[in-house]
């Protein structure tokens, strides 16, 4: 699948979700999404986590929120795709993978891009959990 890598050896039997501590925002989703799954995962801000035994940098988990499930990283927009494809609702299960389908898969990108820009100004968030622009 497209936005996965091999993860430097196998999670847990949970899935791990590796996230911005420091962002307001970013710790409140995750701190929701654990809350709400219907499956058991863990959440892991990256600033206190053993990226090595993912297969991450701090680079690569400063910039998108990933998943790590069995020996695979899922990044950004394919990392909340499969959060939904793991669940067990049927529903969930097609909002997932039609997130990455072929002509929504872009767009599914760019939501992702622009609420990362905007983190700071969505509930939970702060001054703090802007990001640097890249250009």
């Amino acid at each position: 699948m497209p936005g996965e890598k091999a993860s430097a050896k196998p999670s847990s039997s949970k899935p791990v979700l590796v996230f911005d501590g420091d962002c307001g925002f970013c710790t409140t989703t995750a701190n929701w999404i654990k809350m709400n799954s219907k499956v058991a995962l863990e959440i892991a801000p990256y600033q206190w986590t053993d990226l090595d035994q993912y297969g991450l940098t701090t680079e690569e988990a400063a910039a998108k929120v990933q998943v790590v499930v069995g020996d695979k990283v899922f990044a950004g927009h394919y990392c909340m795709s499969k959060l939904l494809l793991i669940q067990p609702n049927i529903f969930l299960k097609i909002i997932g993978a039609v997130m990455v389908m072929p002509g929504v898969e872009p767009i599914s990108a760019k939501i992702y891009t622009w609420i990362a820009a905007n983190r700071q100004k969505l509930p939970g968030g702060t001054p703090a959990c802007k990001l640097p622009r890249a250009w």
